[in-house]
């Protein structure tokens, strides 16, 4: 006669309830050791290594599961730290492109004046060599 484990409330072995809940943490903390991390029933199970049939008779750690996951989202902790780098970086980027535009309109301006500048002294030589060719140089007397 073979032996069957002892069903508990949670629908399934103390065994296989015991690992569920141990997947579930890890999963949770972002610290899985089986698969990708991501906070799906797939994984639950893989990370358990139990059958997707022996997780589903496990109805109370479902619940649990479906709580958590309406509590916090099906972000993990990895996931929410790339995200909160992400979007640090993008602020960061939003920042430094408005520094640009900035500087990029200061260096606009500040050629349009060199240019003006530029402009305005080679007007000031031409006066001056107009005024300079009118001149008659006075010539000294001869002793």
């Amino acid at each position: 006669m073979t032996h069957r484990p002892r069903i508990t409330e949670d629908g399934v072995s103390a065994e296989t309830a015991t690992a569920l809940r141990a997947a579930m943490l890890r999963l949770f903390a972002g610290k899985p050791q089986r698969t990708d991390g991501r906070l799906t029933k797939e994984n639950l199970w893989r990370e358990a290594q139990v059958s997707r049939a022996t997780m589903n008779r496990a109805q109370p750690i479902l619940t649990e599961w479906d709580a958590r996951i309406a509590e916090h989202g099906k972000t993990t902790a990895g996931e929410m730290r790339r995200d909160a780098e992400i979007s640090r970086l993008r602020k960061k980027l939003a920042d430094k492109t408005r520094q640009c535009t900035l500087l990029e309109a200061r260096l606009q301006a500040a050629a349009t004046a060199i240019a003006a500048l530029h402009h305005h002294n080679e007007a000031l030589r031409a006066e001056l060599t107009a005024r300079t060719n009118n001149v008659v140089p006075i010539i000294a007397p001869r002793r």
